[in-house]
């Protein structure tokens, strides 16, 4: 038997084991402008079997229709936390302009300069721990907040819309994450 391969996977476990993803649990409720949001459902995006970040949805009430909430013009917010080092600014840019993609159906041309605008508040290093607010305010847009300070906001429920489908949407990036951010999933973190 092989030593150095069982020793090389044991060590690869290790490093990238979801013990990480387990220490970032997320808030049950965060206030935004006066109204508390709850905590609608947690998962973990993994790729490769790594995990890279937790997110969690937040909604003014709970809800499993992922269609309704992509569609709705209300407060809600999505959190995300960084929980692997190999998630860097270059990767984190490039996932999410894979999953506008996704989301819109290839159809990007009428969210090009929200999309530019969106990219630049991803400009700054990013590091294991930081922590990501995508918060959605109707009749303002999305506001990002890196570790609680406000970075950019971007107008226009279209691009909300194709934002949160990206986890929400008929293909999203990671469909376990989906499940697990509509509340759905047993294994969705309590």
């Amino acid at each position: 038997m092989p030593r150095p391969c069982i020793s090389t996977a044991f060590a690869l476990a290790i490093l990238f084991s979801p013990a990480a993803a387990r220490a970032a649990k997320l808030p049950a409720t965060i206030k935004v402008a006066k109204q508390e949001l709850t905590l609608n459902g947690e998962g973990v995006r993994e790729k490769y079997l790594l995990d890279l970040y937790v997110a969690g949805l937040y909604l003014p009430t709970p809800s499993r229709d992922a269609k309704s909430i992509i569609a709705a013009d209300q407060l809600m917010a999505i959190r995300i936390a960084v929980v692997s080092k190999l998630v860097s600014q270059e990767k984190l840019v490039q996932s999410l302009d894979e999953g506008f993609e996704k989301s819109t159906g290839g159809k990007l041309k009428p969210l090009q300069a929200q999309l530019q605008q969106f990219r630049r508040c991803f400009a700054g290093e990013i590091a294991r721990g930081d922590l990501f607010d995508l918060i959605y305010v109707p009749k303002q847009g999305v506001f990002v907040f890196k570790n609680g300070k406000r970075i950019g906001v971007v107008a226009g429920l279209p691009f909300k819309q194709a934002l949160f489908g990206i986890w929400l949407g008929a293909s999203p990036v990671d469909p376990t994450l989906r499940t697990a951010l509509l509340g759905t999933a047993e294994t969705s973190r309590q």
